[in-house]
């Protein structure tokens, strides 16, 4: 059997995507609270994707969604992380909201920090997964901004998108 180094390119990207969202789920959360949640998009999905950052510019050409929506157009696949809204119940032993407590941040309708810290480390342990498999990436908030318009992980408040590359220049780099 002889595999193309397209089909074997693809693959390395949609295994790397599988193991990215695994290193999501398993990292550290704060309080043993998991509220990540994780996708993988291509095809189709992942063009209304690239489309939807196109719109959220103005197709403005020197606006960075407007990069960042060409980069997405030229990975095999992206990865969303994202986090649910869930306040740990530490009270006002924490404050690292800047609340005196989880009562005040709901009541002012803050988000707790936690989700924020858990949500970098989730991303952190993702994006080593496809460093070492030798994937081009790069995290971008836009992908995620352009996610959570759309709806891909229903009620997460933040999200971040990875677009995953192998090609001979990542085209990622040069920005």
């Amino acid at each position: 059997m002889i595999i193309s180094s397209e089909t074997a390119e693809k693959r390395a990207i949609e295994d790397a995507a599988a193991r990215m969202c695994a290193a999501a789920r398993t990292a550290p959360k704060a309080k043993g609270t998991d509220m990540i949640v994780t996708a993988v998009v291509t095809g189709e999905d992942k063009d209304r994707l690239s489309e939807e950052m196109r719109k959220m510019c103005g197709y403005d050409e020197k606006h960075f969604f407007m990069r960042d929506a060409g980069n997405v157009d030229s990975s095999g696949a992206v990865v969303l992380i994202g986090t649910l809204d869930s306040r740990r119940g530490l009270g006002k032993m924490c404050g690292l909201c800047g609340f005196d407590g989880c009562g005040e941040n709901a009541n002012a309708g803050a988000v707790c920090s936690f989700d924020a810290i858990d949500l970098g480390i989730a991303v952190g342990s993702a994006v080593s997964v496809a460093a070492d498999m030798r994937i081009d990436n790069r995290v971008m908030f836009s992908v995620g901004k352009a996610a959570q318009s759309l709806g891909i992980l229903g009620e997460c408040t933040k999200i971040m998108g990875i677009p995953l590359s192998v090609s001979g220049k990542s085209p990622m780099f040069d920005r």
